[in-house]
Order: structure tokens, then C-alpha cells, then sequence
């Protein structure tokens, strides 16, 4: 069985090859590009305003790869800064970038699912009055986490640190979605984003996904696999491990 990747370029390739060290037959096929923001003034601002903050959200790696690529060569990261992450790729990024492991606040390891609503359980103990907070994302997204932390008397901002686009589907990535149409029992969508399985659905229009596997690494991202058409999907807490042991239970 052949697990089909479509996270972003880079995350892409890294999955992929660890899949592939596990015995796994992977290829890539990113339906998301991870683009500059829109307005890279706004992400410098915020970068000079972080020493007024007490807390900075980051959404995701991408979140934090794009944040930390626009940061102003004046402007250094706050050492005392509290950071708040959705799950261990977040983390792992911000500390890839040196920022302190023990200024970091996420989710713990066993939580159900890496999310806001995961990481509001670790935030929720602490006083939001008056309390300054920026949440790093893409262009758009949920509002969830800056809603409840609003309702508990924080001060929330957002900035875009890039944009999120459908991916090119050239030549080979309609070679790739079309094996895995004809031959569904020999493939497995591995997704982690919403958005990737609509451009993949618009940019394969008229098919049938009722035979095609697919895993997904969130509960919303299943209910979005199975609203658009396919057949099989399969649950999985987003970390690597958790994703292979999916995956071989599936080809067992």
C-alpha cells in the first residue's frame, strides 16, 4: 500500500522520508503552498511589539518557520517571553529556533488531539484579565482559542505570518490522484488539513472517492474526508508514531 502525503512542500518530504525508513511506500503530493504573508510590515510590527505581549500563540510550524523568517534584524525574541504551541511539530519548531523549552506551554503528550481546544486546558488556570496576547497564524483560520481567551478578559490580537494557497496540480500530481482513483485498495490519503482535501477534490472534479482510504489526523478533518465522498477514513492523533501504527493497521 502506497501512503499518499499531502502536507506541504517541506513537511511533505520530511514525512515521507521517515515513512520510508519505517518500510512505508510514500510519496509526496502537497495540495497547500506555504506562501509569504500578504504584509510582511504587519508580522515586523508585531515582532517589535512582543515585549508588550505576555503571550504569543503559534498555530503551527508553519506559523512559527514564517514568523521567525520576517523577524526584523534589530529585534531580538523576548528571553522571558511565554509561548503557547497546539501540539509537539509547533513545538519542536520553536525550539529548533531557540526559543526556551521551559517558557513553551502545550498540550500534554496523551491529549486526545493537538489542538487549541487542547491547549486552552493548560491556559485555562491562569488570569487573563487585562492580558496582552498574539496569535501567530495563517491568513484566516479558527477563531476558537481567541474568542474563549477574549471572554476571559485578554486583549487578542492576530497577525498573518503567511498565506495558504492551493498547490500546483501539474502533470505529476494528476498522475498520482489518478492511480490512486483507479487503484483505491493499493493507496491511503494521509491528510492533515481541511483545506487540502477541497483543492484536492476541485482540482479531481467529478470522481468517485467512495473507494478511497484516507487517514485523517483530526476529528474535523475526517468529518471533511467523508463529506467529500470518501469512503474509508481512518482516525489518528497527528504525531508520526501514532500515524505509522494507523498506518499498518490499515495494511495488516
Amino acid at each position: 500500500m502506497r501512503v499518499i502525503v499531502t502536507r506541504p512542500v517541506a513537511q511533505a518530504a520530511q514525512w515521507v522520508s521517515r515513512l520510508v525508513e519505517r518500510g512505508i511506500d510514500a510519496l509526496a503530493l502537497p495540495l497547500i503552498d506555504i506562501g509569504a504573508p500578504s504584509d510582511i510590515a504587519a508580522v515586523e510590527d508585531a515582532w517589535r511589539e512582543l515585549s508588550s505581549k505576555r503571550l504569543v500563540v503559534f498555530v503551527s510550524p508553519n506559523a512559527v518557520e514564517q514568523f521567525f523568517a520576517h523577524r526584523p534584524a534589530s529585534v531580538a525574541w523576548p528571553a522571558q517571553l511565554s509561548v503557547a504551541s497546539t501540539g509537539p511539530g509547533t513545538t519542536q519548531a520553536l525550539q529548533q529556533l531557540g526559543v526556551n523549552p521551559t517558557a513553551i506551554i502545550e498540550p500534554a503528550p496523551d491529549a486526545p488531539q493537538f489542538d487549541s481546544e487542547a491547549l486552552w486546558a493548560h491556559l485555562q488556570t491562569q488570569d487573563w484579565t487585562g492580558a496582552a496576547v498574539l496569535i501567530v497564524r495563517g491568513d484566516g483560520g479558527r477563531d476558537w482559542l481567541a474568542d474563549t481567551l477574549r471572554r476571559h478578559g485578554a486583549r487578542v490580537d492576530f497577525v498573518a505570518a503567511y498565506r495558504r494557497t492551493p498547490a500546483r496540480f501539474d502533470g505529476d500530481a494528476m498522475r498520482c490522484s489518478s492511480d490512486a482513483l483507479q487503484r483505491p485498495e493499493e493507496h491511503l490519503w494521509l491528510f492533515s488539513s481541511s483545506e487540502a482535501i477541497d483543492h484536492l477534490v476541485r482540482a479531481c472534479p467529478g470522481n468517485d472517492w467512495t473507494r478511497s482510504q484516507a487517514i485523517a489526523t483530526h476529528p474535523r478533518i475526517a468529518e471533511r474526508a467523508r463529506d467529500c465522498g470518501f469512503g474509508v477514513v481512518r482516525e489518528a492523533r497527528p504525531g508520526f508514531e501514532a500515524v505509522v501504527a494507523c498506518i499498518q493497521s490499515i495494511a495488516s
